[in-house]
Order: C-alpha cells, then structure tokens, then sequence
C-alpha cells in the first residue's frame, strides 16, 4: 500500500483523476478525484473514498444513498498519476442522477442511454437533488426552465428574487403564520440554491461551515469574523 503511494509526486498532482470500472462488465461508471488521504482511505477499507472539487472535502461513495463501490483491484497509469479501479457497484447505481453510469449521454445526438431509478434517488437528500437540477438547468431554454430563466437575468435577477423571498420569510414569522413559514422558507431556500448554483457552491459546503462553528458561541464566533477581517486590511 505505501509503495503505491510514494509512486505518486503528491506535490506534483494533490488530486488524481480517477476512472471506475465494474469488474465484471468493465464498463466505465464515472470520473473522481482522490488526494493522498482518500487513496489512503480507499486502499485501507477496500471501499472507495474519493476527494469532491465541489464540497471540498473526502467523501465515501454511497455515503448517502447506500450505492458504495467495492474496490476489486487498484491500477496506476504509467506516468503515476492517473488511477483506475474495479469495483463491485453495490445496489447497481453509481450516478447520482439514478443512473448506473455518469456516462449516459452521447453527445452526437443528444440521446440519453439509460433510465433513471427513482428508488436510488430518493436515498439523496432534497437539498442535494435540487442542487444538481439547478446545475443541469443552467443551459436550458430560458421560456421552458425557471431556473434557466432566473440564470438567463444573471445576477441582479436571482439577487432580487433571493432578497424578496428573504422579507416574504420575515413577514410571515412576524405574522407567525406556521403554513406560511414554512412555504416561504422553502421559496427563500431554492433561490438560494441557483445563487449557489450559479457560483458553483455546494450546498455541502454551507453544512461543513455550521460544523465548524458548533461548538462556538454566537459572540466568539463573531468576534474572529471581526478579528480576521481586520487582520486581512
């Protein structure tokens, strides 16, 4: 296990493009990411773990939706800085979308191969689902995709959508209207979601900043917010 890994200049590549295979089949299932420590991580429980670009941090594939990868065998490249792996897909589906490959749509025609299962779906949560819509709507036809049409104004658009939702949430806790509470934050939360979206933000990275600050108070909090902008200046 460590002689694969000191073959890799770490300095050189932090992140290896990582090709996934099912062993049996040897189709091709996706492309990820792995720094030292997924790779670690990945050769140490045989499951593969994997670094996200997006939500900046190692991931466990099927963390959520229960879709781990079984690693059957581990290859290097011959410039030791691509990976493959063969793996058992346990439950079939290794696309976030539903689909058993990421690679599902040939670009010639425009044709999408395979169907979606709903079942792996709903394992993901709504905020994550919603995200990656979002994400797919970005080149849609603005007069038949809402999200395509909030994109198309750019950001003063969105912006004034995010604002308006945020005073309808405001009227109706002061109204303390538990219906109308609830509906409006979830408007509030989606036009969120295209500002993230259109900067390319994942939503995770927003739950792994209120990790770190459990744990602080309110007062502490800010008075580092306070301390490192002004260090900053």
């Amino acid at each position: 296990m460590q002689k694969i890994i000191k073959q890799i200049d770490w300095q050189k590549s932090p992140l290896l493009p990582v090709i996934v295979q099912e062993a049996h089949s040897n189709e091709v299932l996706m492309l990820a990411y792995m720094n030292q420590e997924a790779l670690t991580l990945s050769l140490q429980t045989k499951k593969a773990h994997y670094f996200s670009r997006s939500k900046q941090r190692i991931w466990m594939k099927g963390e959520s939706s229960g879709n781990i990868q079984k690693i059957q065998s581990f290859w290097l490249d011959c410039d030791n800085d691509t990976l493959l792996l063969k793996v058992e897909q346990i439950g079939g589906v290794a696309c976030h979308t539903g689909r058993k490959s990421c690679f599902f749509t040939e670009l010639e025609s425009g044709s999408v191969e395979s169907e979606i299962d709903q079942t792996t779906l709903s394992h993901y949560g709504i905020i994550d689902q919603l995200y990656h819509t979002i994400l797919e709507r970005k080149n849609a036809d603005p007069k038949s995709s809402y999200v395509a049409s909030l994109l198309h104004k750019g950001e003063n658009g969105y912006l004034k959508k995010v604002v308006e939702e945020a005073g309808e949430f405001a009227f109706a806790v002061k109204d303390d209207d538990e219906s109308e509470i609830i509906y409006e934050a979830a408007d509030l939360a989606f036009h969120v979601l295209v500002a993230l979206g259109d900067k390319n933000i994942n939503p995770d990275r927003i739950k792994q900043e209120l990790a770190r600050r459990f744990g602080l108070s309110g007062i502490e909090e800010k008075n580092n917010r306070t301390t490192n902008g002004a260090n900053q200046k």
